[in-house]
């Protein structure tokens, strides 16, 4: 490859494999050097390291300025979508509310901006997205039907709709209520609400108390919700707070959304660690997203970006980077959250290879239980956790077989012989710990039978009563704290494989009533 031609001028470069496909783009203010950078350090992360590995041949675009080629880079990932690229399109995504565009417009859920329309949200609660779609389809009366029916239907008889379809409201009249629906959702409240005064007091000056008692009741209405809306911060204009944390070469960002004062949505995103990823996921998310009036960082950002951000909302964007105060408890509250959404599970684990002094992190997770009345309908069931999370596909459940009368430690044995006899026949993937509901004495069972079957698993219990863990060999159990990361994940784990095995021992002892009549 030769570096020598390649311009020391600002642009975009493009790194390309050997079939020719774009795997990376790229912007400098200096081409030359950026390039080069590559191929001179040493110490490169994985996915730099495989990137230029995978580097056959580039090309290169000198622009104007700096500002010209961050627009060319964001223009060039959006239409060749690079291997090597930050990769925003598995994020976890929140439902939004959509305004279509229709003669009628209605309000619907959507899951992504793929129709054309105004969005509002993203919304983190289910609950509180759905509450605010049905309030602002009541009191404003806006259809819900997919097509105009030919007759009204039940809405409007309950007067929830304004029936366009037999144009008991004009287009204009519903236009209004769309406009008003749409300041509702855009957090304008005060706003809405002095429009809604003024006409109230216009249609009683003109005597029409009927549509002034409208108003009326949507004000009343408006300013309940208001009351509601308890996540209110002081600010009157729109912020953004950006965190992240860098976890295993993994990136874990979140974008928390403050819309005229209220803090109620977030964006979450994570991918693979690159170098520059922070300035390249800024540019990538506002390519697609509206730039408010001020961004709250970690870090500081380069001049170039700021600008590009001033120069997509059309007015100067405030960039800050907080050290204290009211600004920097949101940016801790968003690192906190981060850390919660994308790192408690892992945490969890860790936490729990720790305290059973594992040689890895257990990602693979199997739980035993037992459930019979008196030795009647006796089941065991097992449940699988991967990555700290419920593998329902891995679940499963045994009629025991081979125990008769009340043993829960011969009928534990059991199930954990023909558990891991199959996985053994059939060479597959032992899991990395092996959880037992019940004692010293369930675990002994256990044990002996994985003994048996030179099967070697951590194996541990965890007893109801004091949440005590007891490990094989060892007669007394050891306590943890029962609020530490570690208890809480075998407690759900426990729990899960207790409430699987009762619903199938409580299912075979109805089948065995029903029999019998």
């Amino acid at each position: 490859m030769d570096l020598e031609n390649i311009a020391h001028e600002p642009g975009c470069y493009l790194f390309k494999d050997g079939g020719g496909r774009i795997i990376y783009v790229g912007k400098a203010k200096d081409i030359a050097k950026r390039v080069s950078s590559y191929f001179q350090k040493k110490d490169l992360d994985p996915k730099t390291q495989a990137l230029v590995d995978n580097i056959s041949s580039l090309d290169f675009i000198i622009t104007q300025n700096e500002i010209e080629a961050l627009i060319l880079e964001s223009n060039l990932i959006k239409k060749h979508q690079p291997k090597y690229n930050i990769d925003l399109k598995d994020s976890k995504r929140y439902a939004y509310i959509l305004l279509t565009q229709e003669e009628f417009p209605r309000l619907l859920i959507a899951r992504s901006k793929t129709t054309q329309g105004v969005y509002f949200g993203p919304f983190i609660s289910a609950e509180k997205r759905d509450v605010l779609l049905r309030f602002a389809n009541n009191i404003f009366k806006l259809r819900t039907c997919k097509r105009l029916p030919k007759k009204p239907c039940l809405r409007f008889h309950m007067d929830l709709c304004s029936a366009p379809c037999i144009q008991r409201s004009t287009k204009e009249a519903y236009n209004l209520a769309v406009r008003d629906a749409e300041s509702l959702l855009s957090g304008k409240n005060k706003q809405l609400l002095k429009e809604l005064r003024e006409r109230m007091i216009q249609k009683a000056d003109n005597r029409e108390y009927e549509h002034a008692k409208v108003l009326r009741d949507q004000i009343t209405a408006i300013e309940s919700l208001d009351v509601k809306q308890n996540m209110e911060t002081r600010r009157a204009y729109d912020q953004d707070v950006l965190g992240y944390i860098v976890d295993n070469s993994i990136v874990h960002l979140a974008v928390f959304n403050v819309y005229s004062g209220v803090l109620s949505n977030k964006d979450e995103f994570d991918f693979v660690y690159v170098e520059d990823f922070f300035e390249e996921f800024i540019l990538q998310y506002y390519s697609k997203e509206a730039v408010p009036r001020e961004v709250i960082l970690p870090e500081e950002i380069s001049l170039v970006l700021k600008t590009y951000l001033s120069k997509k909302r059309g007015s100067k964007v405030k960039v800050t980077v907080p050290v204290k105060g009211e600004k920097k408890d949101l940016l801790d509250l968003v690192e906190k959250n981060v850390e919660k959404s994308f790192m408690e599970d892992e945490l969890r684990l860790r936490d729990l290879k720790e305290k059973l002094g594992l040689q890895k992190i257990p990602k693979t997770i199997e739980c035993f239980d037992i459930s019979h009345t008196s030795g009647s309908n006796p089941v065991g069931s097992m449940v699988r956790f991967v990555d700290g999370k419920p593998d329902k596909s891995g679940y499963r459940r045994f009629k025991i077989k081979t125990v008769e009368g009340i043993d829960d430690c011969a009928m534990i044995a059991e199930v954990v012989g023909r558990r891991y006899k199959r996985l053994k026949k059939e060479e597959k993937k032992f899991p990395d710990l092996v959880v037992i509901d019940g004692g010293v004495g369930q675990l002994s069972s256990a044990f002996r039978e994985l003994h048996s079957l030179e099967v070697k698993i951590p194996v541990v219990a965890l007893a109801k009563k004091n949440e005590e863990i007891y490990f094989p060999g060892f007669s007394d159990p050891v306590c943890f704290e029962r609020k530490s990361r570690a208890v809480k994940l075998l407690q759900n784990i426990r729990d899960e494989a207790h409430r699987f095995a009762v619903s199938y021992h409580r299912l075979l002892r109805k089948k065995r009533i029903l029999n019998k009549k």
